[in-house]
């Protein structure tokens, strides 16, 4: 007999644990079950999943709105900075300011207090860009509420915040 508690099937599609995979025999999961990483990644697959079909048609990633949010809220940080707030280590950040300049979203400036820092800024098309984002985010949040409920969603919102500032204290 295993040692965990059971969960039923609806538990773990809340979790984003499939009751059958795709092969149809039944998975013992063991341990995971009682692992809150393992639910954190399996659910952060299924919001994933959304943002991707939600945010296809302008072909941005979940990596990509964040820069550009960071962006829109602080014009002229450096791209070390924002990096560094999200968590993005400075050589794939690069590269995806690369992709965000090249579709004319983001430009660099040179920091005249430091000729190899560039200070990042929404271009226009960028900023006229935001609003249908940040609806387009609204959306795909809304269906979270929807198959958490208002208040499992806030109750939910805080501790996974907090678990997150770990990542954010062990950088200090």
């Amino acid at each position: 007999m295993p040692d965990r508690p059971s969960t039923s099937r609806s538990q773990r599609q809340a979790v984003g644990v499939p009751a059958e995979p795709a092969g149809g025999a039944g998975i013992n999961y063991g341990q995971l079950d009682r692992r809150l990483g393992y639910a954190v990644r399996r659910a952060q697959i299924a919001i994933f999943q959304d943002f991707f079909a939600t945010f296809a048609q302008l072909k941005i990633r979940p990596a990509q709105y964040s820069i550009l949010t960071v962006i829109e809220n602080n014009p002229g940080l450096t791209q070390t900075q924002v990096a560094a707030a999200l968590g993005i280590k400075k050589t794939n950040f690069v590269a995806m300011i690369d992709t965000l300049e090249k579709r004319e979203l983001v430009t660099r400036r040179p920091v005249p207090a430091d000729r190899r820092s560039y200070a990042l800024f929404l271009t226009p098309a960028g900023t006229a860009l935001m609003p249908k984002l940040h609806g387009l985010a609204e959306q795909h949040e809304q269906r979270i509420i929807a198959l958490t409920g208002e208040a499992a969603y806030a109750a939910l919102a805080e501790p996974i915040r907090a678990i997150a500032r770990l990542a954010a204290d062990s950088d200090n």
